[in-house]
């Protein structure tokens, strides 16, 4: 397979979506009487994933058909503005700017769909039946979307995520078709591992966040320090992977690495919430608990899917592995719900779990 390179416009791209995936994690801090109620954890996920599946939409494009030319170039400032526009609109409040933040999502859609549509009049054979599908597919979703002008209270929204829903949908729908134009597997898998890499990054301002809380006492530079190898520890096993044992090679769709990598980042906005939350004390202990290794337990799980489909036979993960780290998992959990476990022992809890999960699959 052809090594396709990420062009510097792609990670100008990605910078702009730094600012939105923060907004998106901060909706997690806003904790009312020690309580995250499930209102607030699902807007946090409703609002995760219209900026996850913006950006997934271009990446597509450019991985199958994107050039460094000047036309293509063109449509990606465009989509740049239409960016700007998404993220200054969201909010925990939605209702407040919700025609500013459809016209950002659906401007950046549209322009997907739009691209589709240029290069199928320029390309033959399957890749033109790539273009054809999902340029007109797209509108469908975007539609149905935009249908969400003509209602209010909570149907706007339940219209708004039918045509998210749908959107989504169809490339798992049209699987036959897309699999004929595989995804370039290389540009793929660097293009969502730097885009991990800019959710890793909000642990590491979680960092600060602790610092700046409150002095600096043994206490508070023993969590930090703790949280530091537990980010040092996500880092080396997620690129140690990516790096040594993934089969780069390997001629799919992508679609694994998509869906898959939806919920490894939902998973780091979790888990950099939880580390300023859980030092802070801001939660119940037991929800405090539960969100932290819920989050811990969503990555481990979505991360292993991922890898293993993609892993070099040999470096596959066993049964026993899996057993190992699972119970791992589970034993501390068992712990932290069975007795009040202060923040910094929790913290190194996580902290080992990651370093093992590390050493077992790197």
């Amino acid at each position: 397979m052809t090594v396709k390179k990420v062009t510097w416009l792609e990670l100008f791209y990605d910078l702009l979506y730094v600012a939105a995936v923060s907004k998106a994690s901060h909706v997690l801090l806003h904790v009312e009487d020690e309580t995250l109620s499930l209102e607030t954890l699902g807007k946090f996920v409703l609002i995760f994933i219209p900026i996850w599946w913006a950006w997934v939409g271009q990446t597509l494009f450019v991985n199958r058909y994107g050039q460094d030319i000047v036309s293509h170039r063109i449509f990606l400032i465009i989509q740049l503005f239409f960016v700007l526009i998404m993220t200054a609109s969201l909010s925990v409040d939605f209702d407040q700017n919700y025609y500013s933040f459809l016209t950002g999502y659906l401007g950046l859609r549209a322009m997907t769909a739009v691209q589709y549509h240029y290069v199928r009049s320029k390309e033959n054979g399957h890749l033109r039946a790539t273009a054809h599908y999902l340029g007109s597919r797209f509108w469908i979703g975007l539609v149905i979307s935009a249908c969400s002008l003509f209602f209010d209270s909570w149907v706007r929204y339940a219209v708004l995520y039918a045509g998210i829903a749908v959107d989504i949908i169809l490339p798992l729908a049209g699987r036959k078709i897309l699999v004929r134009t595989p995804a370039n597997t290389h540009h793929l898998l660097e293009r969502f591992s730097l885009f991990a890499l800019i959710l890793l990054g909000e642990s590491v301002v979680s960092i600060l966040a602790v610092l700046q809380s409150s002095t600096w006492t043994l206490q508070s530079v023993g969590f930090a320090g703790l949280t530091f190898v537990l980010i040092i520890a996500m880092w080396w096993q997620y690129y140690d992977n990516l790096e040594k044992k993934v089969d780069k090679n390997v001629h799919t769709a992508g679609q694994t690495i998509i869906y898959g990598h939806l919920f490894i980042f939902l998973s780091l906005c979790m888990l950099a919430a939880s580390i300023q939350l859980l030092f802070l004390n801001k939660l119940h202990y037991g929800l405090m608990v539960n969100l932290l290794f819920g989050s811990v337990l969503l990555y481990f799980a979505s991360t292993t899917l991922v890898f293993h489909v993609y892993r070099h036979k040999q470096h596959r993960l066993g049964i026993v592995h899996l057993a190992v780290l699972t119970a791992v998992l589970v034993c501390f959990y068992i712990l932290d719900m069975a007795v009040h476990v202060p923040n910094v022992l929790i913290m190194g809890e996580m902290a080992l779990f990651f370093a093992v999960y590390a050493r077992i699959t790197s």
